[in-house]
């Protein structure tokens, strides 16, 4: 099945502590059903001191469930569910089922 989710992509979140707030898929893990995204789901680890990195507490971005995640409809910035659609020249493109716009290239 194509991914309807994928990097780079605009999301909004639909659950949860961050509902409502939306960034950029930075990774995508489809094994596991979840995607990382920018500036949501934020929490703290505590970092042992390596050559690069200095030691301390970092917050970094941890994985949500794909099924708490929309894509954002390119048109309004609300979330969206996505479809498929196959143009003239034969690309299969996303497309947003609220508005059928088109997602991708």
């Amino acid at each position: 099945m194509a991914a309807k989710i994928k990097k780079g992509d605009k999301v909004v979140v639909l659950t949860g502590r961050d509902k409502g707030r939306s960034g950029q898929v930075i990774q995508v893990l489809p094994t596991e059903g979840r995607a990382v995204v920018e500036g949501v789901n934020l929490v703290k680890r505590h970092q042992r001191q390596t050559r690069t990195q200095e030691a301390g507490i970092v917050t970094k971005p941890a994985a949500l469930d794909l099924s708490n995640i929309a894509i954002a409809d390119p048109k309004d910035g609300k979330p969206t569910r996505v479809g498929f659609k196959t143009l003239d020249d034969g690309r299969k493109v996303r497309i947003a089922k609220r508005s059928g716009e088109q997602i991708d290239g």
